[in-house]
């Protein structure tokens, strides 16, 4: 093949991939902002007011805006080693058929998406910390407690967090982490602000007892594992029809619930 025209083939293939790449994230952008935006509703005035300036300042507009921006670091100038030493962090294996959290095991120098939620949220509650770091790390914080409710985002399988489990959706190949990540989401044809008043509707979400002898992180990551680890949750068939949806979105959507409901708590409890 001609050398120029092997360079054109790979780099239109490298576009035609990209798209489909970069759609490998916790909830994926829907997901994030409706945490996001439910959290934004219920943050106390104190934590509000706070979170609006350290926003303003780093040139932000909204909670939900930035929620996504750790997913976009790789691909933004000047930000690509900021994101590739945060990459373990979105997410922890859990090695052990209980989904019991070890950290020397499964966090090994706080790098899992536990140990980042104990990093920022130490740095967002800093008030020596400048208004540029801590505003980086609110950005950390409010994903990381979006991913750490992705189920798939604290599994005990070893398959890349079901990224290598292949499956067949509305006639079409993907993986499993990609349909919890955004297309059993996008079924309800919903924007991110109507599917927020949709679950805000719901009420208040009722969230699992806490341990108190535990890192409410590490209890949210067991919570998800749990889920990984239900009879059904990988389906037999790699299969995704009409049934499965039918269960699984509920559970999808009540964990968006207690992410955002927590995220809230946190940034009350954080900012006040």
């Amino acid at each position: 093949m001609n050398p120029a025209l092997k360079r054109r083939s790979i780099a239109v293939l490298l576009f035609l991939i990209a798209p489909f790449a970069a759609t490998v994230h916790a909830w994926g952008d829907l997901g994030h902002r409706i945490v996001a935006e439910l959290a934004w509703r219920q943050l106390d005035p104190a934590a509000r007011a706070e979170v609006s300036r350290l926003l303003k300042a780093d040139g932000d507009d909204s909670l939900p805006d930035i929620a996504s921006w750790p997913d976009r670091l790789r691909d933004m100038p000047g930000k690509e080693d900021l994101g590739k030493a945060t990459g373990p962090l979105h997410y922890v294996d859990i090695r052990d058929d209980k989904c019991h959290y070890v950290p020397p095991r499964d966090c090994a120098d706080g790098r899992c998406v536990v140990g980042g939620l104990e990093k920022y949220v130490a740095v967002l509650g800093d008030r020596h910390r400048s208004d540029a770091e801590r505003a980086e790390a609110l950005k950390f914080v409010v994903h990381f407690v979006g991913d750490v409710h992705q189920p798939l985002h604290a599994g005990n399988r070893d398959d890349k967090g079901g990224n290598e489990y292949q499956v067949q959706f509305d006639g079409k190949g993907t993986n499993l982490h990609r349909v919890w990540d955004s297309q059993m989401l996008y079924t309800r044809d919903l924007k991110w602000q109507a599917y927020a008043d949709r679950l805000a509707a719901e009420g208040p979400v009722k969230l699992p007892r806490t341990n108190a002898s535990e890192s409410p992180y590490a209890q949210w990551a067991e919570e998800s594992c749990d889920i990984v680890a239900t009879n059904g949750f990988y389906p037999a068939t790699h299969r995704i029809d009409d049934a499965y949806v039918a269960k699984q979105l509920p559970v999808a959507e009540t964990r968006l619930r207690e992410a955002a409901k927590r995220l809230a708590d946190l940034l009350n409890k954080t900012l006040d």
